[in-house]
């Protein structure tokens, strides 16, 4: 028995000068410090062993216990030692890229075309996204008759409770253009008043490559003593000529808007087909990008301006349409599919 236990120590010996690091340390004490370890298998045996050589083998196997624990002990804490004192991530490792958004592309144009207006010296207004009917039609010279206030353009929100008069239900619309916003700034600011008005509006309309239900606009407004037409063509070459180049081709031609008088539309040559014709284009070679034309009497009576003293032009750009012409999509479905493959472009 005595000679087990001195070949136990040799073999304790050489196993505790093995020991590098806390996996070797943990197969060392499953190995002959738990119950069913090496050592502990001796101290069963000594049950068979003579009364008397007992003491004397108690004596060495306590001996030899009490020395792979203080090794043990020794280890452990050295090695806890080590690594507290190491750093607690690799710096030799590559770091981790970070997914980090982006704004969508409408709302990139919207930022670019804003700065071009403040630029030139107009500021940002903006107003509610559901108005009521005076704000959306009358005060812009919408006759009572007049198409867009038929269901088929516009959507009416029905804001009564149920024990009000449900013919009301029309005083209130999700705004069919940022125009309200325009009369807004005329009631509460005095000429000269040189505005832009983005947000958000709603059409009751067909969606299709080149038109939306919901899309987003940029309106301006700029009222005046002695303003004219020409000073609008002037501001809308300049915004053009930032927005898509110096050699960009636009025109104007006449067109009718209720709130304006005379009235144009610009347009610009379409950038798929470069002016020969496609379905985006309808063929025709150019694009419409903006509305514009010079305040009618009755909006600048409705702001609370005399259009005897005062005059001014307005104009409206369609922000879906700028962000196609600015970025080449060729469909204005896409920029709201939340494809990232597009998305991550921008």
């Amino acid at each position: 028995m005595l000679e087990q236990i001195k070949i136990l120590k040799s073999e304790v010996e050489e196993q505790v000068s093995s020991i590098n690091d806390l996996v070797g340390l943990e197969n060392f004490r499953l190995e002959y410090l738990v119950k069913k370890g090496k050592i502990q298998n001796l101290f069963e045996l000594m049950k068979q062993a003579p009364a008397q050589e007992k003491p004397i083998i108690g004596k060495e196997l306590n001996v030899l216990r009490k020395f792979a624990e203080s090794k043990y002990d020794e280890f452990k804490a050295q090695f806890e030692d080590n690594r507290k004192t190491q750093p607690s991530i690799d710096l030799t490792l590559p770091g981790r890229l970070s997914n980090i958004g982006s704004a969508h592309p409408v709302y990139q144009v919207m930022d670019d075309m804003l700065t071009i207006f403040t630029e030139m010296g107009f500021a940002v207004a903006e107003g509610p996204d559901v108005e009521d009917g005076l704000h959306n039609f009358d005060s812009l010279n919408f006759p009572p008759d007049h198409p867009a206030r038929d269901m088929q353009d516009t959507f009416f929100v029905n804001v009564n409770n149920s024990n009000e008069n449900s013919e009301n239900s029309e005083n209130f619309v999700l705004r069919t253009h940022t125009s309200p916003v325009q009369v807004r700034v005329m009631k509460g600011m005095k000429p000269p008043i040189r505005s832009v008005m983005p947000g958000r509006v709603y059409r009751n309309e067909a969606i299709n490559a080149r038109s939306l239900a919901e899309f987003h606009q940029i309106e301006g407004l700029y009222i005046d003593k002695n303003v004219s037409f020409a000073e609008l063509k002037a501001t809308m070459m300049t915004f053009a000529k930032k927005m898509y180049g110096e050699n960009s081709k636009f025109r104007f031609r006449p067109s009718f808007f209720p709130f304006t008088e005379p009235s144009a539309e610009m347009d610009i040559t379409c950038f798929l087909c470069g002016g020969k014709g496609c379905r985006v284009c309808k063929y025709s070679g150019w694009l419409e990008i903006a509305g514009c034309g010079m305040v009618h009497p009755n909006v600048l009576r409705s702001g609370g301006i005399n259009p005897e003293e005062f005059s001014g032009y307005a104009f409206g750009f369609g922000i879906e349409r700028v962000t196609l012409l600015k970025t080449g999509i060729d469909d204005i479905r896409l920029l709201y599919e939340n494809d990232t493959r597009l998305l991550n472009q921008f």
